[in-house]
């Protein structure tokens, strides 16, 4: 084992080299780098499995446990939530209520459910370099179905946990916008998706103009257990896109005095996605009914996603998953959902990935 953890480190000392925004790995050396990282993806399924269970089983104990109401969100994700838990829970009574006797410890499964995202895929061209506030509660004024993310981080090269590494995420509102880019540059205003190609569905990018549009963006570093955790609401669609959330991670990063940060050494850029069945049921609600385009272009599937980015996304022999873990955070859809991931991310990498246009 400790052979084959040497074998994998030296091969992921080649990942600082792959840092082009957005490319396939064609040469052979790039195609090397994401199999090192799928390898050490799989060296490191038992430690994330745990990880990832541990995080569950926690969820479990807080919110079914005793305590059948949806809890608020401090109580969810209160200080140390992540202490070693039984295997199983005990079989309890509330009031004549029998609750959840035990949760899944090993359903956890590198290859299908675990997610470990692929190292690069784009940042696309709605990131704002500066401006993202550090804060858990990324959905401010947004309706939407609310939806809580639980995202871990390890190191690849180690298999335990990263602390203290921003995870800084973004992504569309319920019907498809992104703060600060409302309507497409004058010009492209009769525009109509893209026909074919990689780029197929996809629309000219809408420029910022309003500056001062901050929701759904924001960052928050890792705990002592690898793990941020965020309050946003699910994300809407937009032409030629998947379902997704963009994210980043900095293990290094400045914060400035209005809460925000400026980002400095990058190691992962990705994109989580979500199962097209959630997806799905989540369109015949309120305010997803409202998006623009639902009764013209509608909904892309995950294996429609344009540019390749879910295929990216999956790694070059299609066995990692960026797809979040879901569960229902009460009794129906409605009343929310809960999401986990976790990133396999090479904490010595430093990654040139800011968009190129």
């Amino acid at each position: 084992m400790r052979a084959l953890g040497s074998a994998l480190i030296a091969s992921l000392a080649l990942v600082t080299s792959f840092v082009a925004a957005h490319q396939e790995p064609k040469t052979p050396e790039e195609i090397e780098v994401q199999r090192a990282l799928q390898a050490a993806a799989y060296h490191c399924a038992p430690a994330v499995e745990r990880f990832t269970a541990a995080r569950k089983r926690s969820w479990a104990r807080k919110v079914l446990a005793g305590r059948p109401e949806l809890p608020g969100y401090q109580e969810l994700f209160n200080a140390g939530v992540y202490d070693d838990e039984p295997e199983t829970l005990p079989a309890t009574e509330s009031d004549g209520q029998t609750l959840m006797g035990c949760t899944p410890v090993s359903t956890t499964k590198i290859q299908n459910n675990t997610c470990v995202l692929t190292p690069v895929t784009t940042e696309g061209p709605y990131y704002h370099e500066a401006g993202h506030l550090i804060r858990q509660n990324i959905a401010e004024e947004q309706d939407g179905l609310l939806l809580l993310l639980d995202i871990g981080v390890i190191d690849v090269n180690t298999c335990k946990p990263l602390p203290n590494v921003l995870v800084d995420i973004w992504q569309a509102n319920a019907t498809g916008h992104y703060a600060g880019h409302p309507l497409p540059k004058p010009e492209h205003v009769n525009t109509k998706p893209q026909v074919g190609g990689k780029r197929n569905g996809l629309l000219p990018p809408f420029p910022r103009t309003v500056q001062e549009e901050t929701w759904l963006r924001g960052a928050w570093p890792t705990d002592e257990n690898g793990v941020a955790q965020f309050t946003s609401i699910f994300p809407g669609y937009y032409t030629g896109r998947a379902t997704h959330i963009h994210a980043k991670v900095f293990p290094e990063w400045t914060p400035h005095e209005n809460g925000t940060f400026s980002g400095k050494r990058l190691v992962h850029v990705g994109q989580f996605f979500f199962d097209d069945d959630i997806n799905i049921v989540i369109d015949k609600m309120h305010p997803y009914t409202e998006n623009p385009i639902r009764n013209t272009y509608g909904r892309t599937r995950n294996w429609r996603d344009s540019l390749n980015i879910f295929e990216d996304s999956l790694g070059p022999e299609g066995k990692y998953n960026p797809i979040f873990k879901m569960h229902l955070l009460g009794g129906v859809v409605r009343q929310g959902l809960i999401g986990y991931i976790t990133m396999g991310v090479d904490a010595n990498a430093d990654i040139d990935n800011w968009w190129k246009g």
